[in-house]
């Protein structure tokens, strides 16, 4: 096989996409549009991979000093691929793209995996090309996920807590203005000294771009905002991005009422995702954070960082 590189400029904005829609394991947020809402925190240096002038893989990456990260906005990376290619054609890209970036004297590539619950079809020859290439595996964090087609049931507590909600006439509903649910958020993030990754005007905008793939599910009585769920909808897997409940909320586990009608309303995909319950690099364990979502049946997969030296 013939591989030629070409970096990403904005000519190949529509192909991009259109290959990422169109790959076995891309998702809406390796679109452009979403890659670029934050461009002016990243150095861009995504990769083409063409056979015969045809895009036979994508490689979303930024610049950070001497390091090619894939990619440090985005909660993955990873080669995206097409459902044609083979094994020994990833090896050979894999041998290109290290060409490439060492050529320009970067020393190091940093490769997020994309975790194999999200392929739309068996993609994992880059895991084999990373063990190939002599990566290393320096960060895994632990990340819990509901089998929709085989769910372990809420505990007990966490039923009564839904029992109750349904006794207070508690609704869930979607909701396209993010305004006040952002509002809480906030209040809820800056007790730990953080904030949400995206501002209300970001993820008005991605919203916007992407109506089909980003929604905000609310619990409220008396139209009092109890708690919310932002959802990242990737068709097989639903993610929940950001949760948060108000003191009120808390106490009648609004949360858990929201997360209950979501299982149900979604009960048709493959997986419901909450995300990672671990900080330092993966070395610390949130018990009490991983504790709440195995209680709601949702168990361990593993997002796995690697290092490649060029």
């Amino acid at each position: 096989m013939s591989v030629e590189i070409k970096k990403y400029t904005q000519e190949y904005f529509n192909d991009w996409n259109r290959f990422v829609e169109e790959s076995k394991n891309g998702l809406f947020f390796f679109n452009r549009d979403f890659m670029e809402y934050h461009s002016d925190r990243f150095t861009d240096h995504s990769l083409l991979i063409f056979n015969n002038n045809k895009i036979i893989a994508v490689f979303p990456a930024n610049e950070s000093g001497n390091e090619i990260v894939s990619h440090g906005g985005l909660t993955f990376g990873s080669l995206i691929l097409s459902h044609y290619i083979k094994a020994s054609e990833v090896l050979e890209i894999f041998n290109e793209i290290k060409k490439y970036y060492k050529a320009l004297s970067f020393n190091e590539i940093i490769y997020k995996a994309v975790p194999h619950i999200f392929h739309k079809y068996p993609s994992e020859e880059d895991l084999y090309a990373l063990f190939r290439n002599e990566a290393t595996l320096f960060r895994r964090d632990i990340s819990s996920v509901i089998d929709l087609a085989n769910p372990i049931r809420f505990s007990e507590t966490k039923r009564q807590l839904v029992r109750k909600c349904e006794e207070k006439s508690i609704i869930v509903a979607e909701n396209e203005n993010f305004e006040e649910y952002w509002a809480l958020l906030s209040s809820v993030l800056q007790k730990f000294d953080a904030k949400p990754v995206h501002t209300v005007e970001e993820i008005r905008m991605l919203k916007k771009k992407f109506p089909d793939n980003i929604k905000l599910f609310e619990a409220k009585i008396e139209n009092n905002l109890l708690a919310g769920i932002v959802l990242f909808d990737f068709g097989n897997v639903v993610h929940t991005q950001y949760m948060a409940a108000s003191q009120e909320g808390r106490k009648l586990g609004a949360l858990d009422f929201i997360n209950h009608t979501l299982l149900q309303k979604f009960s048709d995909r493959k997986y419901y995702s909450f995300g990672i319950s671990t900080e330092k690099q993966g070395q610390f364990l949130n018990e009490g954070l991983i504790q709440q979502k195995e209680n709601m049946g949702a168990r361990g997969i593993a997002l796995d960082f690697y290092s490649i030296k060029l």
